[in-house]
């Protein structure tokens, strides 16, 4: 044990003696390391590395049973409770699980280091699977619960048994965001033109990188009507108006590696004022983390099925961390009373 990780363990250990609920993840940032540094200092007691091809591993999580699945982002979670399907489907270095409960979709050149993780216990949520990239940022975490099986997860983490145990973890340094070129150097006619001619919402990523912009700067350049800025309570009132109406949604949430996607309807809306907005149900649970949460975007893309409406919600740092769309499959036009909803905000 090194030096460097004797005084991260200490200074661990005299942060959760003061605040006993602290996560790791507010752990890492309040000692300026990354979450995967912070859990390596368990390797050798209760967190084993792993290594080998993580897509061989996400196709026998089925056999774990039913899991809870958590996608995060700086400023909002993704909690999903369900089962795995199988075989879960790869394309060179993407993925996806399409279960009507788990369904991701996946960014394996992100996966760089995987732990498990175990703690006294068997209560839920006591044993994991924790994905992180190169920069020690979580990607993905699968936790058990009380009906997965334990020993197919004992059977996976001996398979996938890094040799190295050290309970140091090196990661590579956090890049700082590029900057957003100026509105004038884009061609905004164009990019409008293209917006309007797009066939499915999964082009817009590919239009925003083909003429260089951020997302929000894309939304600021959108077509007349295809884009307006609204307050932040409005994100609430979209909910509570999905509750009192009955209607399914997709939630999206990602991560560097992940995207997590409920979809269905939602019941309980918690607001504790200073700090989270939550969907609190049994097998799906949101939070959005109010301090972070800077903009909230109505939004319209073009496709073959007519214009499809989203609520895009971006941090401090303009990063798009959560989005909402009405339920729909391709082919289908968009719910009337999902639209309703959002011309009303």
């Amino acid at each position: 044990m090194t030096t460097q990780t004797i005084n991260l363990k200490s200074h661990w250990s005299n942060l959760l003696f003061e605040n006993p609920k602290l996560r790791i993840r507010d752990a890492a940032d309040v000692l300026k390391v990354s979450e995967a540094e912070l859990l390596a200092t368990g390797c050798s007691e209760n967190v084993t590395r792993l290594q080998g091809n993580w897509s061989d591993l996400l196709q026998k999580f089925p056999h774990l049973g039913d899991v809870r699945c958590i996608t995060r982002n700086q400023a909002a979670v993704h909690s999903r409770f369900g089962t795995f399907v199988e075989p879960i489907a790869f394309f060179g270095q993407m993925g996806q699980v399409t279960g009507p409960e788990i369904d991701l979709r996946l960014f394996m050149s992100h996966w760089k280091y995987g732990f498990a993780m175990r703690e006294a216990n068997n209560k839920e949520g006591r044993y994991s699977f924790q994905f992180f990239d190169q920069y020690g940022t979580a990607v993905h975490k699968v936790f058990l619960t009380t009906r997965s099986s334990v020993s197919v997860y004992d059977e996976l983490v001996q398979t996938f048994r890094s040799s190295d145990q050290s309970d140091f973890q090196s990661v590579v340094p956090l890049k700082q965001p590029e900057a957003e070129r100026p509105d004038p150097e884009i061609d905004v006619n164009q990019f409008q033109k293209e917006w309007l001619a797009t066939g499915d919402t999964h082009e817009f990523s590919s239009l925003l990188r083909k003429f260089g912009v951020t997302r929000e700067q894309g939304l600021r350049l959108a077509p007349d009507g295809c884009a307006r800025k609204i307050p932040l309570s409005s994100i609430q009132k979209m909910l509570e108006d999905v509750v009192s109406q009955q209607l399914n949604i997709m939630v999206f949430v990602g991560s560097p590696g992940c995207v997590q996607i409920h979809t269905g309807p939602i019941k309980n809306i918690v607001n504790s004022g200073t700090e989270w907005l939550s969907i609190l149900d049994e097998r799906f649970i949101f939070h959005l983390y109010n301090p972070l949460v800077a903009a909230a975007w109505i939004v319209k893309k073009a496709t073959r099925d007519g214009f499809i409406t989203s609520l895009e919600v971006f941090d401090t740092g303009g990063k798009n961390v959560a989005l909402f769309f009405g339920k729909r499959k391709p082919g289908q036009s968009e719910d009337a009373a999902w639209q309703g909803i959002l011309a009303k905000l």
